[in-house]
């Protein structure tokens, strides 16, 4: 919703989901993070019931360094 609100602020015409269409796909074609990566950074939840339950991590130091790369890629 905050992102959502700053666009209409700025009377820009994006819409979220192309902010995370954009990334997921910037994640895919040009960085060699794994999907699983960018999907926790999503906050998509795993849908195969048994790999959720084994997966309890949050990835964050991971997340973190895939959210410095994709600020710089915004930014450049």
């Amino acid at each position: 919703m905050t992102l959502m609100k700053v666009l209409r602020d700025m009377k820009k015409p994006y819409t979220v989901h192309g902010f995370r269409s954009a990334f997921r796909d910037w994640v895919s074609e040009e960085t060699a993070f794994p999907g699983e990566l960018a999907e926790a950074a999503l906050a998509h939840a795993v849908r195969d019931k048994t790999e959720a339950a084994y997966r309890r991590g949050s990835l964050l130091e991971k997340r973190r360094s895939l959210m410095e790369q994709w600020a710089g890629f915004c930014t450049a």
